[in-house]
């Protein structure tokens, strides 16, 4: 697998841009598809309180709306810092064909971005998360699977 530098270093320059300008964290991401551009993206967490708002989920909402498509197929990302595990789902859900990154995630830990506690969380029975969950209406909420697979007009993805 070999990346390209300059594509990563547009990453790095989004994310250092964001700081210095006061837009966000120090995270940014580009789309190519082809050796092309396709999109960017920078942190925005908390420019429009979005927690979701992370470089490479506004990257990948960016590449979706210009190709017209939910699926990045033939894309790869390159992103300032290793994704955590959000991004790395979305990154998984778009069907990217590889990621890049420059630091990793002990490089986000050093300068106070700390996912580590996810990775954990993750890994533990759900009864031993931090954050409770239960299941409650199960049988109701199977009938949102029913209508899907009766639907002549759904998507699969």
């Amino acid at each position: 697998m070999k990346g390209n530098p300059e594509f990563m270093r547009q990453a790095i320059r989004l994310a250092t841009d964001n700081v210095t300008t006061g837009n966000g964290g120090p995270f940014g991401a580009v789309v190519v598809k082809d050796g092309k551009v396709i999109a960017t993206g920078a942190n925005q967490v908390t420019t429009i309180n979005d927690p979701t708002a992370h470089a490479e989920v506004v990257a990948l909402r960016n590449a979706c709306q210009a190709l017209g498509t939910f699926k990045l197929e033939g894309c790869e990302l390159y992103t300032s810092c290793e994704p955590c595990p959000m991004c790395l789902a979305a990154i998984y859900w778009a069907r990217c064909d590889a990621i890049y990154y420059g630091s990793s995630a002990a490089d986000a830990t050093k300068a106070g971005f700390d996912d580590q506690f996810l990775y954990e969380e993750l890994k533990k029975p759900m009864g031993e998360r931090t954050m409770p969950m239960a299941v409650l209406c199960e049988q109701e909420a199977l009938t949102a699977f029913a209508a899907w697979d009766a639907s002549p007009t759904k998507v699969e993805y």
